[in-house]
């Protein structure tokens, strides 16, 4: 049991991380690169990854790598460098805590994975929750940043659910400097075509970026892989459900964003429902020393007596049953 919050305590760092990562990007990123943002923030972590753990890939590793890449780290970058600049701090979080759920059902015919009872209570609860937060009152959500969200969201659903399925036996900093790499790749071509050449940062620009690529990247993928190995899919999933509340909570005290009476029903809703879902039901377990109700102490005397009994009398017995 003390294994199991350890691994969701390493698992939490990561939706925490990110949760930061959508205010970071916000206020000290630049607005107008999306391409070079992502491809600046995955290219120093896949290199750090791999300093630590120098490895290339092998077999079908490559193209798994690209594959990966592409899911958790190319497209996946862009569309929340996107999200980030277009939707509020609180909004953006919230709709990629809906991974969750997806995280979850994925995991049932993917991986076999099917979800316990409280983690479907859970992920009820904590959805409601999320839907709280993102009513705004009559107050206008861009529908792009929405689209970036949701898409983005799917793409690292899948991602998450095929790197457990892929790498069993492969390290997990090894596997991840090795999609962070292929992903920043992908980006850097793509970048030098559709924006030219890499934005100018300024001192704040370079801390946010040191952020979101050792914190909210490097640290934040083998935390969030490392737990995805130990954990069933769908416990982790609903430990994604603390990504709106770190956004909520930084908009709220960082960057004047509302936390009103709604706002504290929306995280209180997604507390319980993270919690809810780790909560176990406790199975009767066979018990070889228990006694069923059938069983006399007459019966339990004579099971020790014939344990206790010499080989030769063991032997004696067997030549007598078969005269």
């Amino acid at each position: 049991m003390e294994a199991r919050w350890t691994w969701l305590l390493v698992a939490a760092f990561a939706p925490i991380a990110w949760g930061a990562n959508y205010f970071v990007t916000r206020q000290f990123l630049p607005e107008d690169a999306p391409l070079w943002g992502a491809a600046i923030r995955a290219l120093p972590a896949g290199i750090l990854l791999l300093l630590i753990k120098p490895r290339l890939p092998r077999g079908s590793w490559w193209w798994k790598s690209v594959v990966l890449g592409a899911l958790n780290v190319g497209a996946f970058f862009v569309l929340i460098y996107v999200a980030s600049q277009l939707l509020p701090s609180n909004i953006a979080s919230t709709i990629m805590a809906t991974s969750a759920g997806v995280l979850m059902f994925l995991a049932w015919p993917l991986l076999a994975e099917r979800p316990a009872r409280t983690a479907v209570v859970g992920a009820v609860v904590g959805f409601a929750g999320v839907c709280v937060l993102l009513v705004q009152g009559g107050e206008a959500v861009n529908p792009w940043g929405v689209v970036a969200s949701l898409v983005a969201m799917l793409m690292s659903s899948v991602g998450f659910i095929l790197t457990k399925r892929w790498s069993p036996d492969e390290s997990i900093i090894t596997v991840t400097s090795w999609q962070l790499l292929a992903g920043g790749l992908l980006l850097l071509g793509v970048a030098l075509v559709f924006e030219g050449a890499p934005p100018v940062l300024n001192p704040t620009a370079i801390a946010g970026f040191a952020y979101v690529s050792v914190i909210a990247t490097a640290l934040a993928f083998v935390a969030w892989f490392t737990a995805l190995r130990h954990l069933p899919t769908g416990t982790v999933g609903l430990v994604g459900l603390l990504n709106p509340l770190t956004g909520v909570l930084l908009g709220a005290l960082l960057a004047s964003e509302p936390f009103g009476l709604r706002q504290a029903i929306g995280t209180s809703l997604v507390l319980a429902g993270v919690l809810i879902g780790q909560r176990r039901r406790r199975l009767d377990r066979p018990d070889r020393l228990r006694h069923t109700p059938d069983e006399s102490p007459q019966r339990g005397a004579q099971l020790a007596t014939t344990s206790s009994a010499t080989p030769s009398a063991i032997s004696d017995q067997s030549a007598r049953r078969s005269r």
